[in-house]
């Protein structure tokens, strides 16, 4: 699934989700897929719940956050944690 391309499956449009990353053709946010991956949701977890979702969807959304966090020159962390 390396050759997937996420400008083909994610949208950001004002007139949907307040202009939030959604998988095209959908209102499903990519916070929400990332969210319920990072909290231990499966992939077939997510796409039982959102039945309109494809894996290649969720790996878009994956492949989506892992460019923006790199577009960061740094991300200040809390001290003492």
């Amino acid at each position: 699934m390396g050759d997937i391309d996420w400008r083909e499956r994610i949208s950001i449009d004002p007139a949907v989700h307040h202009g939030d990353p959604c998988i095209r053709g959908t209102r499903v946010p990519l916070s929400v897929i990332v969210g319920s991956l990072a909290d231990g949701d499966s992939v077939d977890t997510i796409l039982e719940q959102y039945p309109g979702l494809t894996p290649e969807d969720v790996h878009a959304a994956l492949r989506f956050a892992a460019e923006a966090v790199g577009r960061f020159d740094s991300i200040p962390l809390r001290q003492g944690l």
